[in-house]
């Protein structure tokens, strides 16, 4: 699913698009797939850099122990855990395309759910 939110002109526009299996693999093969892009060094605490496989574990936990959270709360957590915002929102990206997770859209913002 993809949320479009901004303003066309003076109409405000609010457009979410919703993508099946089908239709994201059709897509995907129009894109040439790109290098991976290394994320800048972001000043964090020593404490807080967790290695990328226990990095996305703990994100998995985080959800489960949750049940369920709001993308805008859960974001905050993932950048605070990963060490910066770009990583957070990469966390969600990959939540977004994982089995044991549904996201669903609510009022304001998406709702993320375990399902295991």
């Amino acid at each position: 699913m993809v949320r479009i939110r901004g303003r066309v002109g003076d109409w405000p526009v609010d457009l979410t698009v919703e993508l099946d299996a089908e239709d994201w693999a059709q897509l995907t093969q129009h894109v040439a797939p790109s290098a991976p892009v290394e994320p800048l060094p972001v000043a964090a605490p020593a404490a807080t850099h967790v290695p990328a496989d226990a990095l996305w574990q703990t994100t998995l936990e985080l959800l489960r122990n949750a049940g369920q959270i709001e993308g805008p709360q859960l974001l905050g957590q993932l950048a605070a855990l990963a060490g910066g915002e770009a990583a957070g929102k990469r966390l969600l990206v990959r939540l977004r395309h994982c089995g044991q997770v549904r996201m669903e859209t609510g009022a304001d913002a998406p709702i993320y759910h375990w399902v295991g």
